[in-house]
């Protein structure tokens, strides 16, 4: 009775958000798709993130020593 109650709430439950009828298998796959695409956009939006800041503080780096070492011509 209870398994019965149990089964009869969770098909209640996948109506309630659309996910009756015959393609819900396929919407939830693509649900999971998506979710595995933001999932995937997230992470190289930080690796490009993390990327930018090296480059920016490694060229820093190098304008700062090209500058205290008076590569450009600087003043004698």
């Amino acid at each position: 009775m209870l398994a019965r109650a149990a089964e009869k709430g969770a098909k209640r439950a996948l109506a309630d958000v659309g996910l009756d009828g015959e393609e819900a298998a396929l919407d939830i796959r693509d649900l999971r798709s998506l979710l595995d695409c933001i999932r995937l956009v997230r992470r190289t939006a930080m690796q490009t993130a993390v990327r930018m800041i090296t480059t920016a503080v490694m060229l820093a780096l190098l304008a700062g020593i090209a500058i205290k070492l008076k590569i450009f011509g600087g003043t004698p």
